[in-house]
């Protein structure tokens, strides 16, 4: 079965994941932007960072594919992956990014990424310090997954990346 690993990252985290499942597998790892050829393989595992609701570079990339291919969509992003409204939520944001034949065959997982205030964008800085404002105004038992993380990262450097996590998905690829 032919496999590559793209991955849409603005800031690391998802890279990071992808270049080591890369190292893990001996599949070819490819940003989003330069990925070619993309329906020429079997299996496509996207590795992809969320931002703003949604998952980057995964709708421009599912575009590509055809309907014979598998895909196995990994979001990275800031907050728990225990919390089940969250996981949710993620799910229902890749529902809305690819046609419903790839999201009802895909396998789905989620993975906890990093953060770097001193590296965020101006647009991110100013929709976190929003989220963090208002959270650090609601009772803590209120708070959804993303205010929780927003609230204890905020304005730090903190790192959850994991690749423990990604042995899930190595027993899935060697099926």
């Amino acid at each position: 079965m032919k496999q590559i690993i793209i991955y849409g990252s603005r800031y690391g985290s998802a890279k990071r994941y992808a270049e080591r499942l890369a190292e893990l597998t001996g599949f070819e790892a490819v940003a989003h932007s330069a990925a070619k050829n993309i329906g020429s393989f079997d299996r496509v595992i996207y590795i992809g960072a969320i931002y703003a609701g949604s998952v980057l570079g995964l709708k421009s990339s599912v575009k590509k594919m055809t309907e014979k291919q598998e895909l196995i969509v990994v979001s990275v992003g800031l907050t728990d992956t225990a919390d089940q409204t969250n996981i949710g939520n993620i799910r229902n944001t890749i529902k809305s990014q690819i046609p419903a034949h790839l999201y009802n065959e895909s396998r789905l997982f989620h993975l906890r990424g990093a953060i770097d205030y001193g590296k965020l964008g101006f647009f991110y800085r100013m929709l976190l310090r929003m989220i963090h404002s208002k959270a650090s105004k609601t009772p803590s038992e209120q708070l959804d997954a993303t205010a929780k993380a927003v609230l204890e990262t905020y304005g730090k450097r903190a790192d959850f990346v994991d690749f423990n996590n990604l042995q899930t998905i190595l027993d899935i690829i060697k099926e």
